[in-house]
């Protein structure tokens, strides 16, 4: 019985941990919902206006941001908008690893060195898994975008020989 319970005890931190890592993307667009969620809230929106202006503003803010993340041709840009939103992920994994560290580490030390090396790996995870997420889109591409009008295909060379 020992062991089923240390089994399942470790499937449970692994799998906190594969969530954290999964989820960690999406910290900033929830940071920025749940605020806008409570400040509707504390605006007597009621608590069903308030998890509808919550909703809504978490899908603009990630939407906003993969649109922004694929147009940017810039390095510099990209880098900056995943920085943007890798940084509050850095900060839930710092409390997430402090709190799993809290469970066997029993030095204050220790739990924070354990914290502060899981913060790091959380948001390097983070902004890796938005730095592939998309792609820039090419000028033909936006262009065709914006114009609901698909590029023109390229001219094949001419075959007559001239």
């Amino acid at each position: 019985m020992i062991l089923v319970g240390l089994a399942l005890s470790l499937f449970a931190v692994a799998f906190l941990c594969w969530l954290l890592f999964t989820l960690a993307v999406y910290a900033t667009p929830f940071f920025v919902g749940v605020t806008a969620a409570v400040a509707a809230f504390n605006h007597d929106a009621g608590v069903i206006g308030a998890l509808i202006v919550g909703l809504a503003a978490s899908v603009v803010t990630l939407v906003a941001c993969r649109i922004a993340f694929a147009v940017a041709k810039s390095p510099a840009v990209r880098g900056a908008i995943a920085v943007v939103f890798a940084a509050p992920a850095t900060i839930a994994g710092f409390y997430v690893t402090l709190g799993l560290a809290q469970i066997g580490a029993s030095s204050d030390i220790w739990r924070d060195l354990f914290a502060v090396v899981g913060s790091v790996i959380v948001g390097c995870t983070a902004f890796v898994r938005l730095a592939r997420t998309a792609d820039p889109i090419s000028h033909e591409r936006s262009v065709a975008f914006i114009s609901a009008r698909p590029p023109s295909p390229p001219l094949a060379p001419s075959t007559t020989g001239d």
